[in-house]
C-alpha cells in the first residue's frame, strides 16, 4: 500500500510540527530567567533512576534460571553495570558496556 503525495505531505508535516513542537514548547514554559518549578527539577532527580529500574526489569522478564545458560550472562552483564556505575558514575556507559558485555557472551560464549 503507498501513500499518495498528498498523504506524504501531510504525514512530513506532522513530524515536523511534532518534532518542532516537543523541542520549542520547554522554552516557552520555562523560559532563561525564571526558576525551574520544584516539580520538574525533582523529576530531573528520579527519573534518571527510574528508567535504569525499568530497563533492568524489562531486560530480566524472561530469563529462565532453569534453562538455557541459567542467567549467567545476564548475571555477568549486571555485575559489570554496577562495576562501571561504581567506577565512572556515568549511567550511558553503565547501559552501554553491560550491552557490548552481554552481547558478547551471548554471541561468543554462551
Amino acid at each position: 500500500m503507498t501513500m499518495t503525495l498528498t498523504q506524504q505531505i501531510i504525514t512530513i508535516a506532522m513530524v515536523v510540527l511534532g518534532t518542532m513542537t516537543t523541542r520549542f514548547l520547554p522554552f516557552l514554559f520555562f523560559p532563561a530567567g525564571k526558576e525551574t518549578p520544584a516539580f520538574v527539577q525533582y523529576l530531573g532527580r528520579v527519573l534518571p533512576a527510574a528508567v535504569f529500574g525499568l530497563l533492568v526489569v524489562y531486560s530480566l522478564k524472561d530469563v529462565s534460571l532453569l534453562t538455557g545458560s541459567h542467567g549467567i550472562p545476564e548475571a555477568m552483564a549486571i555485575a559489570l553495570v554496577i562495576a562501571l556505575h561504581c567506577w565512572k558514575r556515568q549511567m550511558l556507559l553503565s547501559i552501554a558496556g553491560g550491552t557490548i558485555c552481554y552481547m558478547l557472551l551471548v554471541q561468543l560464549v554462551f
